[in-house]
């Protein structure tokens, strides 16, 4: 939806924000509705809306309500980091939104301002209770980082014993936005998954859905669960069948490449539905094998060292 937040997450942006895309830049509320309808009508079945974050952008319930309508597409679902979600929940429900995946990287208040540099701790955790007053699904993704926050890992575990959620930790990735040389991670997805079955030895796999980028797995006792997301060590790039469109309208089919197809530039050239399906299949059945090779084929270094929020994070 955006390029703008209004956090600062240390991994994701510079202190001082980014420079931000003009108006005329981003996809414009009509055109992602139209590029969403041509995806939905080739096959595509699930879309989540994400940033930056989605809730600064002011057409976004409006568009949230016309995605919903469309003939084909079966989830709609919404990452945010939860500063802004609060008061939109009920309509989220009314909507029919199911799932929602809220970003929160540790139950410190002095920690998230530490991380976010913004104090923003209790407004998230507002919107954590009333997404689960309502019944909607709540996934936390957790970026685990060293020094930062490994300390918060047993106590969001924790979290899943009386509260129905997924608490999902996700590895370190290079998009930092400032191009500081990454020197990879200390804490993948095996280091993880080994913390928490020093304190929970009775952890059991879950069964994966199709497709799922999430090792998942169930602490008997529960109510909630756990997963890991291998982001940087890519072990789930044989399965994943997911597309990424960015605020400017590049479409991406791998988080690790630069770009594919500029969709904007065929939409404003007035090209047909027609036409630009055409142009998205090709780049889709040349889709490359895995996140490594995407970041291999990458035209400068400089892309692996993008904002996440600037591609859709």
């Amino acid at each position: 939806m955006t390029d703008r937040c209004n956090l600062r997450c240390f991994y994701c942006m510079p202190e001082e924000g980014l420079n931000w895309l003009s108006r005329t830049e981003l996809l414009s509320y009509e055109e992602l509705l139209r590029i969403s309808s041509m995806l939905v009508g080739m096959g595509v079945n699930k879309i989540r809306i994400t940033g930056g974050e989605p809730f600064v952008r002011r057409d976004l319930m409006e568009l949230l309500s016309s995605l919903s309508a469309l003939n084909g597409l079966d989830e709609l679902t919404i990452t945010t980091n939860g500063v802004l979600t609060a008061p939109y929940v009920c309509e989220l429900k009314r909507l029919g939104i199911r799932s929602v995946n809220l970003s929160l990287d540790t139950l410190d208040a002095a920690r998230f301002f530490a991380i976010t540099r913004r104090d923003e701790f209790a407004a998230v955790m507002h919107t954590l209770q009333e997404l689960l007053k309502h019944g909607i699904d709540v996934k936390i993704n957790t970026v685990v980082m060293q020094g930062k926050n490994t300390q918060d890992i047993l106590p969001l575990v924790e979290l899943t014993r009386e509260l129905p959620v997924s608490v999902r930790f996700i590895e370190e990735m290079p998009f930092n936005g400032d191009g500081h040389q990454f020197s990879g991670i200390a804490w993948d997805y095996v280091r993880i998954m080994d913390e928490i079955r020093q304190r929970h030895p009775q952890l059991k796999k879950a069964a994966d859905e199709p497709f799922s980028t999430s090792y998942n797995y169930n602490i008997p006792g529960h109510k909630g669960n756990v997963g890991v997301i291998a982001a940087y060590s890519r072990t789930f790039c044989g399965t994943c069948n997911r597309i990424r469109i960015t605020p400017t309208g590049i479409l991406k089919t791998c988080l690790y490449d630069d770009g594919v197809l500029n969709v904007r530039d065929q939409l404003r050239m007035g090209d047909s539905d027609e036409q630009i399906k055409q142009v998205l299949l090709q780049a889709l059945n040349n889709r490359v094998v895995d996140g490594h090779e995407a970041e291999r084929r990458a035209k400068s270094a400089a892309s692996i060292h993008q904002s996440m929020a600037a591609i859709g994070g």
